[in-house]
Order: C-alpha cells, then sequence, then structure tokens
C-alpha cells in the first residue's frame, strides 16, 4: 500500500527550476531518505510533502489523499527539524504536549501520548527539566517526541542530526532506527550524510540539481552506482576514478590509459553493450586487495606514496599508472611509506561510467 506519493511534482522560483518532476513512491512503513549535497532540493521536496512549501505543478497524495493544497496541521504529519526549537520556558513535558493542547486534546490522552513517547525515547528522567538543562542529544530526542506524541501516519525529519556531534549522531541514528522498528510508521528522512543514509534507510533517492538519480536500496545504489555522480557520492572513503578510454582488442574490452591496460572481460556491462570512447574506470578502496599473492584479473606493482590510518582501518595512497589510487586495508596490515606492493582487484566489482554523459556502461 502507497504511503506517499509524489507525481509528477515540480516547483519554480520565476525562471529558476528547483524541483524538475519528480515521481516517488513511499510504500507503507517505509524508510526511505532524500540523499544529496547542499542545493540538490531534498529540504525543498521535503518541504512541499509537508506543505510548508506549495508545489508549482504535480499532486502529492499520503495514504491514498490529494494533500497537495492542504495546510501542514491537516496532512496527518509530524516533522523534526534541523533545529530543536524548543520552547525555553517550558519543560520537557510541557513542549511534548504544548501542540495536543493547543489543539484541544482530552488531558488523559495528552498524558498518556507523552508517556508513551517519553518512554519509547528514554527521556521519562527529563520531562521536569527545561531545554537549558539538557544535551544536544537529550534536546533532539525531545524534538522527536513531539512530532511522535502527535501520533500520524508519516514521519518527516530534515537534517536532525546535524548539530551534533559524531558520537552523538551514532547514538541517535541508532534510535532513529530502533524507532522506526518499534512504530513501523512512514518515515521520509533528508541528510547529506551517506552514512546515514546506507544505515537507516530501505531506499534511498539520491538527488542532485532538483532531479533523483537513482531511487533504490542501499547495497544496491552502492554496488551499481547509475552514474558517475551517484558512484562519487556514496561511499566513504570515496571510489577511485581512472581516466582513460575503452578499447577492444581480438573481441574483449580493455581500459587504456597512459601506462595502463585493464582486460574487462569479467566487467558485467549493461543491455546496451558498450562503444569505444573516453570512459571512467571506477573502483571501490575496500574491493582492492594488498600483498594477497596471484589470482587477480587484474594485478600491479605500486610504491606506496602515503598511509592514512583511520583506527580499523588504514588508508593507503599510491598511483596507478600516472593516476592517483586508493587502497583500505586492515590497519594490522598497512604498509611503510615508500614501500613497494602489490595490489588487485576484479574488474567484475569496478564500475564504467561514459565520460561525457556520466552514465554507467
Amino acid at each position: 500500500m502507497t504511503s506517499v506519493l509524489v507525481k509528477d511534482v515540480s516547483l519554480n522560483y520565476g525562471a529558476v527550476e528547483v524541483l524538475k518532476n519528480l515521481n516517488i513512491d513511499v510504500a507503507e512503513g517505509e524508510f526511505i531518505v532524500l540523499l544529496g549535497p547542499s542545493g540538490c532540493g531534498k529540504s525543498t521536496l521535503l518541504n512541499c510533502i509537508a506543505g510548508l512549501l506549495d508545489v508549482s505543478s504535480g499532486q502529492i497524495f499520503i495514504k491514498d489523499r490529494n494533500v497537495t493544497w492542504e495546510e501542514p496541521k491537516d496532512r496527518g504529519i509530524g516533522m523534526v527539524f534541523q533545529s530543536y526549537a524548543l520552547y525555553p520556558q517550558m519543560s520537557v513535558e510541557g513542549n511534548l504536549s504544548f501542540g495536543l493542547r493547543n489543539a484541544g486534546v482530552p488531558k488523559d490522552e495528552i498524558a498518556r501520548r507523552v508517556a508513551r513517547a517519553a518512554s519509547i525515547l528514554q527521556i521519562e528522567p527529563l520531562l521536569k527539566r527545561r531545554p537549558a538543562a539538557l544535551s544536544g542529544g537529550q534536546r533532539q530526542r525531545v524534538a522527536i517526541g513531539r512530532a511522535l506524541v502527535r501520533d500520524v501516519d508519516v514521519f518527516l525529519f530534515d537534517e536532525p542530526l546535524s548539530n551534533l556531534d559524531a558520537k552523538l549522531r551514532s547514538e541517535l541514528r541508532v534510535e532513529i532506527k530502533r524507532l522506526h522498528q518499534t512504530l513501523g510508521n512512514t518515515m521520509i528522512y533528508v541528510t547529506h550524510d551517506q552514512i546515514e543514509a546506507m544505515t537507516l534507510a530501505d531506499r534511498i533517492a539520491v538527488m542532485k540539481g532538483g532531479l533523483i538519480q537513482q531511487l533504490d536500496r542501499p547495497q544496491a545504489i552502492y554496488s551499481r552506482p547509475i552514474n558517475r555522480f551517484v558512484a562519487g557520492f556514496i561511499g566513504s572513503p570515496g571510489m577511485n576514478f581512472l581516466e582513460g578510454r575503452l578499447e577492444l582488442r581480438d573481441g574483449v574490452p580493455h581500459f587504456a590509459a597512459d601506462g595502463l591496460d585493464i582486460p574487462l572481460s569479467t566487467y558485467p556491462f549493461d543491455a546496451k553493450g558498450f562503444a569505444p570512447g573516453p570512459v571512467s574506470f571506477g573502483m571501490r578502496p575496500e574491493h582492492v586487495g594488498l600483498n594477497t599473492g596471484s589470482g587477480w584479473p587484474f594485478s600491479r606493482q605500486v610504491e606506496v606514496e602515503v598511509v592514512e590510518p583511520m583506527g580499523s582501518d588504514t588508508l593507503v595512497w599510491t598511483r596507478l599508472g600516472d593516476q592517483n589510487f586508493t587502497v583500505r586495508v586492515s590497519s594490522e596490515r598497512a604498509p611503510s611509506i615508500g614501500e613497494a606492493v602489490s595490489i588487485g582487484f576484479d574488474p567484475l566489482r569496478a564500475s564504467l561510467f561514459d565520460s561525457l554523459s556520466g552514465v554507467r556502461l
């Protein structure tokens, strides 16, 4: 069953197209993440779904009801913003119950909803405190609780963790995932952080320039990005890109660049096939082996230029041909700067993109 349907939605500010004919079908209970860089339109789309912005064309349905021109309060949504927006003079309990009291909800029902939200979010000991006495993570829990007490079908999150430090972001990410598993509500979540997107989402909509570049499961986007932009945006550390040409020799495709020749007999080209021409060859650092012996379809002796310790992992920077190339290895096997090492990989795990269009081949 469809929970939220965005159908042919566009938004223009004069001659500027901010959203361009977008379509998303969100299933009941699904967790969708809108992911992209600043200015891509992800928060704008969320605000259109919430009713905070009027669309220029298209329609928005929530639970099979056309809400395109309805007020935000009538759409059956709960929204959590980047800023906590808590009332400083009120206690946590007052912040949670304020909207319900204004809506005329009976006192016993308000008490039930506040107690339920506080229990789910583990903020029961904080109910009598004011926001000034809370940490950033606690304040964001209260902001989530304020949406939770509305007892709605759809929750909208607009970069709720971006103001928190790395440790708190990690902790609250788990809390939000646990909240979704507990409630089973539909959630639409905006972020520029691809780690948040990969860990939280059932499906990710990667956006750029007001368009959805790819909408799919996290693993599918990671393994088979539809274009070079998606490939470069998803993954940490980022994908290696080598610039060169696609050539055909004796019926076997090859990637060729200065000082480099990679046979592509195992590469899974799409149904449209390929034609010789300029391409980008992408390989994720974690898909490259280091000093693992023979047997790789492609291997090369290289010199280590930079070593970046990252705790459990280490990034090893070298050059393949005359282009930069990164390998991700266990810190227990990290080489030294200047050391000669052997790297290898299988083009089966690579991604090839047309250099002109950026489209996956």
